[in-house]
C-alpha cells in the first residue's frame, strides 16, 4: 500500500511540475521578456529593459497593450503623447497606436505586459524607427 501511495504522490508532483514550468526567456538587444502565461485573446509577459535601452518605436495591428510597472522608472509613447510611469503605475496603449517603452533610469525596468487581441504573434509588428537596425522588418 505505500508503494502505491508513493507512486501515486511521484505521479501528481510530475503533473504539478508540468503545470508550473519555467517558461522560456527570450534575449533582445534592449533586454528580454518572458511569456508568464497564455490563453485565448491575451498573453501575459514579464519584460525587463536594460538602463538606458529602449524598444522600437511600433505599433501592433491586432493587439493592445497594458503596462504595469514592477520596478524601475519607464519613459512611454504612446502616440504623440510622451510619460514617466513609476512603480506601481500603469498604462494602455490601444491597438493600431505607435508606441515605445524606454528605461530612463540606472537600474533595469521589470514590467508586466497583458496583451489583448485577436492575434498576438511577435510577428505583428510594425517598426518605424529601432536603435539595433530592425526598422522595417517584422
Amino acid at each position: 500500500m505505500v508503494q502505491v501511495k508513493e507512486m501515486s504522490q511521484v505521479s501528481t508532483l510530475s503533473a504539478v511540475a508540468a503545470t508550473n514550468a519555467v517558461a522560456a526567456t527570450e534575449l533582445r538587444p534592449w533586454g528580454s521578456f518572458t511569456v508568464l502565461e497564455e490563453g485565448r485573446g491575451y498573453k501575459i509577459k514579464r519584460i525587463e529593459v536594460k538602463p538606458g535601452h529602449r524598444l522600437s518605436l511600433q505599433m501592433h495591428h491586432h493587439r493592445s497593450e497594458h503596462w504595469i510597472v514592477v520596478c524601475g522608472t519607464a519613459k512611454v509613447t504612446c502616440g504623440d503623447e510622451d510619460q514617466l510611469i513609476f512603480t506601481n503605475q500603469s498604462t494602455y496603449v490601444p491597438q493600431c497606436t505607435s508606441h515605445r517603452l524606454e528605461n530612463p533610469g540606472v537600474i533595469p525596468l521589470v514590467l508586466i505586459e497583458v496583451q489583448n487581441g485577436e492575434y498576438l504573434g511577435e510577428d505583428d509588428i510594425v517598426r518605424y524607427q529601432d536603435d539595433y537596425a530592425r526598422a522595417g522588418a517584422k
